[in-house]
């Protein structure tokens, strides 16, 4: 038998220690992740990720992302230069081949899942 999984209160979760953000480009970033459940085949993961406020560029050339803000606000800069702020309760998509920055204004959470290409 297969059974659901319940994560809990996600806005209060404890997910880890913060450790400097790799790809920021702007601001002293801090970010910290856990990831919540993964297919066994591991071309999906579903988790929680948290970031302080700065710029960061981001790839998503082989899996695309559903993304879900919990708590905060960015603004997400697509390659073509268009832009669009986010905020806490919404929900986006980033498609595989995308590629851009994210702003973050204040600190955010968010849940996210991933779907490695040719799911």
């Amino acid at each position: 038998m297969i059974s659901f999984e319940n994560f809990g209160d996600l806005l209060n979760l404890d997910i880890g220690t913060f450790s400097p953000k790799p790809t920021s480009i702007e601001g002293d970033q801090q970010e910290a992740a856990m990831a919540l459940w993964t297919s066994p085949d591991g071309k999906l993961e579903t988790g929680i990720w948290e970031c302080t406020p700065g710029r960061f560029t981001a790839d998503r050339s082989r899996n695309s992302e559903i993304c879900h803000l919990l708590s905060g606000s960015v603004t997400l800069h697509n390659g073509d230069g268009t832009e669009q702020r986010i905020g806490a309760g919404e929900m986006f998509v980033l498609p595989i081949g995308w590629r851009g920055e994210w702003t973050i204004h204040e600190q955010t959470r968010k849940i996210y899942t991933m779907i490695d290409e040719g799911v």
